[in-house]
């Protein structure tokens, strides 16, 4: 009990500073005036109040953190955050249910993008500048945030960036002085903001959409003010902008950090997942581009080229704006842009899915064996980078594969037992589990997932979550031997 109301005080001065992230929707509303600023008030009022009393209860178990600790803070966040962030949507949208709003708030936090939302055009702008600035702290992370600023509240980083940096090798770009490694992560993700941001507003967007754009393209979130998303520009300004965005969005932070640490492009080139990254989405646009114009969707292959390197870099990078109803070409298409949503991304970015590190390790460890099974007595590795994986590594990476394939199949089979058709089925536990969006079906990219009943919408939410989570840090915590002494 003890160490559960520990973690409950650093928790709650966490919610405190998230929800001073109010006050820029607050500042729109009143700047607007679009009828949504009570809503906003009240939420950042009873945030305030509520996480200040917690702390002050919870003020004599104020500790380091320790490993375990650090586990349950991380889950704690993500899972009670979002019932902060669900009040404005509740309060400012008329008929909104729980279960719904929750989805949401959810979909903001993990970057998936995913909504149960229509009539996005008529909402008040601050709502739709709160939902993508949900994307935007969480699409870093929000421990990566705290962790920038924990050493004034007297409590150690570390443990918290190994249970939240998205990666097989949790210590990668973490470097000793880890707050300095989180700030340098935070003030690069804030400057390739402002310079989308500024980029979009030069090329045609209001500002107020260029902001809340920006905020969901570079955490690879997806929230558009739009219902039609950015088919709504019809820019392929615009949507160069996008790519260009979302495919720096997709490298490792650690990556990032080290060339502007080091004032150098060497890291780039030295980086293993990059060349894979790069490589498989280029062949996969090229690909999607020459299918959809041989198969006659668009008569001129620039036409079908435009269509096909925003689309499918947008759904691979796990972004999942639609420029068109994708979901209308040849099947293959969509399909082939799905798969690539569940690997493409670097670790360390603020894209979903398993990852391109873990992808690589697979398939370097399919030719080992291979290898073995025509050379029994020879001696082989797994390198990524130049650098040998160690064996520790290839295991979990191996065990991380079952438990991904596992949860795809367990969130599809319970959609589907729920009476979703197999294609919604499928596709909707593949694009949540992997953080990127729409789905096929009833869930493609012309539709929403608010023709979901509230059972399909809370599988959905918990799969967003264990796939933020990356599988393993939330079923730690449902494990009865965490929570023994």
């Amino acid at each position: 009990m003890e160490r559960l109301l520990a973690v409950l005080n650093v928790f709650a001065r966490i919610a405190l500073i998230f929800g001073l992230a109010l006050l820029l929707p607050i500042g729109v509303s009143w700047w607007l005036g679009d009828g949504a600023l009570t809503a906003f008030d009240e939420a950042l009022l009873g945030t305030l109040g509520s996480s200040g009393l917690v702390m002050l209860a919870t003020q004599r178990f104020r500790r380091e953190l320790r490993a375990n600790d650090g586990i349950l803070l991380v889950v704690m966040c993500w899972v009670l955050l979002p019932l902060i962030a669900v009040v404005p949507l509740l309060l400012g949208i008329p008929g909104l249910g729980f279960a719904d709003a929750y989805f949401e708030a959810v979909s903001g936090l993990t970057a998936t993008g995913a909504t149960v939302l229509s009539g996005l055009d008529r909402l008040p702008p601050s709502l739709n500048l709160w939902r993508a600035e949900l994307h935007w702290i969480g699409g870093l992370g929000i421990i990566v945030l705290a962790v920038a600023i924990l050493p004034l509240l007297g409590v150690g980083g570390r443990q918290l960036m190994k249970a939240e940096v998205p990666s097989p090798i949790k210590e990668a770009g973490i470097t000793p002085r880890v707050t300095e490694t989180a700030k340098g992560f935070w003030l690069i993700y804030l400057a390739l903001t402002v310079l989308c941001a500024l980029a979009y507003g030069l090329f045609g967007m209001s500002w107020l959409d260029a902001l809340t754009h920006a905020l969901s393209t570079v955490s690879l979130g997806g929230f558009s003010s739009h219902d039609a998303s950015f088919g709504f520009f019809d820019s392929p300004a615009l949507e160069a902008i996008t790519v260009t965005f979302s495919l720096i969005a997709g490298i490792s932070y650690a990556t990032h950090f080290a060339a502007l640490s080091g004032r150098s492009l060497r890291p780039y080139r030295r980086d293993g997942e990059l060349p894979f990254y790069l490589g498989v989405l280029g062949a996969s646009v090229l690909l999607i581009a020459v299918y959809l114009w041989q198969a006659g969707v668009y008569p001129e292959f620039a036409t079908a080229l435009r269509h096909a390197a925003f689309n499918t870099v947008s759904v691979a990078t796990t972004l999942g704006y639609s420029s068109t109803d994708y979901s209308k070409w040849p099947f293959f298409a969509p399909l082939w842009m799905l798969f690539l949503c569940s690997f493409v991304t670097c670790a360390g970015s603020t894209g979903g899915g398993i990852k391109m590190m873990r992808a690589v390790i697979l398939y370097k460890q399919v030719f080992r064996e291979i290898t073995h099974a025509m050379h029994p007595n020879a001696t082989t590795f797994v390198k990524l980078g130049g650098t040998v994986v160690p064996n520790k590594i290839i295991l979990a990476v191996l065990g991380f594969g079952f438990l991904y394939m596992a949860s795809t199949i367990f969130f599809t089979l319970a959609l589907a037992a729920s009476g979703a058709d197999i294609v919604s089925a499928f596709s909707a536990a593949v694009a949540c589990f992997n953080n990127t969006g729409p789905g096929l079906g009833l869930v493609g990219p012309a539709s929403n997932y608010g023709v979901l009943n509230d059972f399909q919408v809370w599988i959905c939410s918990f799969a967003m979550l264990l796939g933020r989570l990356e599988i393993f840090t939330l079923l730690v915590v449902l494990t009865p031997a965490f929570w023994r002494k």
